[in-house]
């Protein structure tokens, strides 16, 4: 069985608990797996209490997908085993998610002055309280029958371009690499074959990014031997996750436990870890 390393909940946009996606990844056995939710760790510690009250044999990666922007390109940092007490990394995430807030407001108000019915407590609603992102907003627009999915919403509303469109906050990969590392976690390249221009690749790679998510449910057969065979030639990590987000979702890429990485390249994760921690230790 694979290790699923992209995984995400309704702390973010998903739309299982913490627990729920811990349950249902030892249901099908799983070895281990990686919550990485955007922006925030406010589901981590729901997740590793769930294992410990249930004594789960399942290895827990905490982690985080940080959504940043280069050159108006929309670049995703993961990391992995981060600590998720680090005082700066919380911080900047504060900071993040009252950016994400105002964007949502000023969506939202753009939505209504178009003549759509939708509310800010709607879309509160829908995210539980939690980091409000987009899709959230997509839902909210699905719920009251002006889409019929949460893709048409971001291709007719709130995609890139589109009418009710709110630029990003500022948040650059470089930071997000180094509060990754900061916090002791591996910072990771997500889903480049998104990315559809591999000179940005090349250009997260020479700011540090310690692995690329090669196994992903949208690469491709030629993109998985291309992103392996970088991987290899940069001496970079090679991880992989189905970007899972719950079922009946749109926003779902993939299967819970349909794409990761194995139990060989799973050991090579883990003795980088250890190694990065034992050399950190050394050094104080």
């Amino acid at each position: 069985m694979l290790y699923d390393l992209h995984t995400h909940t309704s702390a973010s946009d998903g739309l299982l608990s913490p627990g729920e996606v811990i349950s249902q990844a030892k249901d099908i056995g799983l070895p281990g797996l990686a919550i990485t939710d955007h922006d925030t760790v406010d589901g981590l510690e729901e997740a590793r209490r769930f294992i410990e009250e249930n004594n789960l044999a399942l290895d827990f990666i905490p982690g985080i997908e940080m959504n940043t922007e280069l050159a108006e390109k929309e670049i995703h940092i993961l990391g992995y085993f981060i600590d998720y007490h680090n005082r700066l990394l919380l911080k900047r995430l504060q900071e993040i998610k009252k950016a994400r807030l105002e964007r949502a407001r000023k969506m939202i108000m753009r939505l209504s002055n178009m003549g759509f019915n939708i509310s800010f407590e709607q879309v509160e609603r829908i995210a539980q309280g939690n980091l409000i992102a987009r899709p959230h907003i997509a839902q909210v627009l699905r719920e009251n029958d002006y889409v019929s999915s949460i893709k048409e919403a971001f291709d007719k509303y709130i995609g890139k371009g589109r009418p009710a469109y709110v630029n990003r906050y500022k948040f650059l990969p470089a930071e997000a690499i180094e509060l990754i590392k900061g916090a002791g976690g591996i910072a990771v390249l997500a889903h480049p074959g998104l990315i559809r221009d591999d000179s940005f690749v090349d250009t997260i790679i020479s700011l540090g990014i310690e692995g690329i998510e090669v196994f992903y449910p949208e690469h491709n057969h030629g993109q998985i031997i291309k992103y392996s065979q970088l991987s290899q030639k940069k001496r970079l990590l090679i991880t992989g996750g189905s970007d899972f987000h719950g079922y009946n979702q749109d926003e779902n890429r993939g299967r819970l436990g349909s794409c990761g990485v194995n139990p060989e390249i799973m050991r090579n994760i883990f003795y980088y870890q250890q190694t990065k921690t034992k050399n950190k230790q050394e050094e104080h």
